[in-house]
């Protein structure tokens, strides 16, 4: 087959997102979305918005972004809106790497990470994480590059403290370190508080997770004036108008009924530790997690024929190929009775 790509993408290799299949009715734990939907309110929103779709959405994001900046104690100034999280990742190793700048973040990380860097030519510096596979806070000091650290990490499900992110960005003066916290609802700090005391540091988050949105795609960031309007100078050079108006009016409802969204957390957060417990008992090893999924690996068995295994039985989990992790398995925290299903073929598997 002929291809027209350009040269300087023949070598990529693209981002692999996880699994979305119709063949069959699925147990779906494989790619860390909510298992409970968004608020009333939200569906609410969307539908009375659904009629003004002959027109453009507000590229400024104003009403959102007030809302956002009243939820997190900043200013409209402080707050950067896009289509999904994974947008303003993209955006900003555009617009704080490059040149002479490098990009750094672990080497068992979100997967986009390293794709970015290849997609615009960023050299890269891919840190190792510690044998127990968690950020070692004293590897990024001092790197003289961009930095990128998800926290909690995907997919470990592993946290830094607050006080230790900040000492990373202490340490790198002159070059951005972002903190990617899709997930930090499930238990982790955020470092949204020192983005006022630090004019390198830009703090994404994600709709998709805690708010129940996944399918919505939106993303936010929360940083110094000067850092949002450069990202605004990016997005403004590519989609201005790349949240859509549903979403849009999606985003303020889910921020109208947060109590409803961190009561969801707050049951995730507790399925999360009893499907540990249950793991742990019947001889995995499970790493800490404060995120809205597990990794773990059991002793003895494939990686790969586990995820195979559950996938036959109508079990959905994410299976990386990295050898150092490729007998983990990432599962994402259902409700309970998902999470029976998934002990009930686990126990199939392994019994027989």
């Amino acid at each position: 087959m002929s291809s027209y790509l350009s040269k300087r993408y023949q070598a990529l290799e693209a981002y692999t997102p996880g699994e979305q299949p119709r063949d069959m009715r699925y147990v779906k734990l494989n790619t860390n979305e909510s298992p409970y939907p968004p608020s009333p309110g939200v569906l609410e929103a969307v539908t009375a918005e659904a009629g003004r779709l002959q027109l453009y959405s507000d590229p400024v994001c104003a009403e959102l972004r007030d809302a956002l900046a009243a939820r997190y104690g900043v200013k409209r100034e402080n707050v950067f809106v896009s289509n999904g999280s994974d947008d303003i990742l993209n955006f900003a190793f555009m617009a704080f790497a490059g040149d002479s700048v490098p990009a750094c973040f672990p080497d068992i990380s979100y997967g986009f990470y390293r794709v970015y860097a290849d997609l615009h030519g960023i050299d890269s510096r891919q840190i190792p994480l510690k044998p127990d596979f968690s950020v070692a806070a004293g590897d990024y000091m001092n790197l003289d590059g961009f930095i990128a650290i998800a926290n909690p990490n995907a997919p470990t499900g592993m946290a830094l403290s607050r006080d230790e992110i900040e000492g990373i960005v202490k340490a790198n003066p002159g070059h951005v370190v972002l903190i990617d916290e899709a997930y930090v609802d499930f238990g982790a700090e955020s470092c949204v508080p020192l983005t006022s005391k630090y004019d390198n540091l830009l703090v994404v988050q994600t709709f998709s997770k805690s708010r129940s949105m996944a399918g919505a795609r939106l993303g936010f960031a929360i940083a110094s004036e000067g850092l949002i309007a450069d990202l605004e100078k990016i997005k403004y050079s590519t989609n201005p108008y790349s949240v859509n108006r549903m979403t849009l009016a999606a985003g303020i409802a889910a921020l109208a009924a947060d109590d409803y969204n961190m009561e969801n957390c707050r049951r995730v957060m507790k399925t999360r530790e009893a499907t540990a417990a249950r793991l742990r008992d019947m001889g995995f090893e499970v790493l800490p997690s404060l995120s809205n999924f597990l990794f773990a690996r059991c002793p003895g068995q494939s990686g790969e024929a586990l995820y195979l295994a559950l996938k036959r039985r109508g079990v959905l989990v994410r299976h990386f190929s990295d050898a150092r992790i490729a007998d983990f398995l990432r599962i994402s925290i259902g409700t309970p009775e998902q999470m029976d299903v998934l002990f009930e073929k686990l126990s199939e598997i392994l019994e027989g």
